[in-house]
């Protein structure tokens, strides 16, 4: 019998789920949580096999309560749901532990199909959040590979921009002219495919650390 804890601020979302799940042989539900700070309580007390975790809610989101479920209690595959695809933070519930990652639009057998292949140790996804993350590491390796293409001293320029220096700043800090950064800049730019220096900024702090 599969153990499963339900989490979401949401009754109507919890009340949705347990109605699938007691039709089930092989899977029993265990409890419910509100936030995240009750269901590292619950986990601790219910010892459930699998939770169903939703991401945004009060006092502690999914995440975090992912991370801290995942630490204290390992052997707890945590299920991660959202209503949305766009802007959801598909890597950083996975990087916490999340054992899967589901819309919640999801049908009843899917969902269970999802909490069996949970159980059994593989990584349930829905198909958009597959997508994203295929998009998502087809863009790293692109940024990579254009970061590849800098010079020794186009990547010192870039990582002064990230630091939120002036061009002027730049200069004087690499002993060089500030005509010689706005080149360095304007390099940077073209290679990088990038709009402006704040883009180049943001691109600087995700791929560089001074």
């Amino acid at each position: 019998m599969i153990r499963v804890l339900i989490v979401d601020d949401h009754a109507m979302v919890r009340q949705g789920i347990a109605t699938f799940i007691e039709t089930q042989d092989d899977i029993q539900l265990v409890g419910e949580a509100a936030n995240g700070r009750e269901a590292i309580a619950r986990v601790q007390e219910l010892a459930p096999d699998v939770v169903l975790m939703d991401l945004q809610m009060p006092e502690m989101d999914g995440i975090a309560a992912t991370r801290e479920i995942n630490s204290q209690f390992p052997n707890v595959k945590v299920l991660a749901l959202t209503s949305f695809v766009n802007d959801t933070p598909i890597t950083p519930a996975l990087q916490a532990g999340a054992s899967g990652y589901l819309l919640k639009d999801i049908s009843a057998d899917a969902l269970m199909k999802a909490i069996r292949a949970a159980h059994q140790g593989e990584t349930p996804l829905a198909p958009m959040i597959a997508k994203k993350l295929i998009e998502g590491i087809v863009a790293h390796n692109d940024e990579t590979r254009a970061l590849g293409q800098l010079t020794e001293r186009e990547r010192d320029v870039l990582g002064l921009l990230g630091r939120g220096m002036s061009n002027k700043e730049i200069a004087a800090h690499l002993s060089i002219s500030e005509k010689t950064v706005k080149f360095h800049v304007s390099s940077i730019l073209s290679k990088l495919d990038l709009n402006d220096r704040t883009q180049a900024a943001l691109f600087a702090s995700k791929y560089l650390t001074q």
